[in-house]
């Protein structure tokens, strides 16, 4: 197992609108690496991304959703975690990490970072995440992160495994 990235190799940010050229440019990179575990976006995704992406700050704006991007020390986005459909103090957790960035602990490490924070600065006590079965490095971080399996479930008509983590104990 490698250790986990140290967290001040990282900052988790929330998404901002000078965030988009770079985070484009990150989805473009990594959407073949992206597409061997979830669904692929779609050409339209990146045609039409200056619209989606005002779209995501307007929906983080109204407190439907809270999206963040990891940007390392030298100031480059190597990974998104996003909290959605945020309702009665659930909400939906889905992440990516970048090629260059996976395997290093990145990614258990940031989905620590955003359950802390869903339950310090966001007020959520429940959180739930969806994987594909051939997705076992996703599984592994949720595990990880107190995650626990609850039901079987279909992505895309792939067939996947529906993940909750309970309230953590106060500090």
């Amino acid at each position: 197992m490698n250790a986990p990235a140290p967290a001040d190799a990282w900052t988790l940010e929330s998404l901002r609108a000078d965030h988009a050229p770079a985070l484009l440019d990150f989805e473009r990179r990594n959407r073949a690496h992206f597409a061997r575990t979830v669904p692929d976006r779609g050409d339209a995704y990146f045609t039409e991304f200056a619209d989606r992406h005002h779209a995501l700050l307007a929906e983080q704006e109204s407190g439907l959703s809270r999206f963040h991007v990891l940007i390392t020390r030298q100031g480059d986005l190597v990974g998104r975690v996003n909290l959605v459909d945020i309702e009665d103090g659930s909400a939906e957790l889905g992440y990516r990490i970048g090629e260059s960035a996976a395997g290093r602990g990145m990614a258990t490490a940031a989905v620590a970072e955003i359950c802390r924070a869903a339950q310090a600065a966001y007020g959520l006590s429940r959180l739930i995440a969806v994987t594909t079965l051939d997705n076992p490095a996703s599984m592994t971080v949720l595990r990880r992160n107190g995650f626990t399996q609850v039901e079987t479930t279909t992505i895309d008509g792939r067939p996947g495994v529906r993940h909750e983590r309970p309230p953590a104990p106060a500090d």
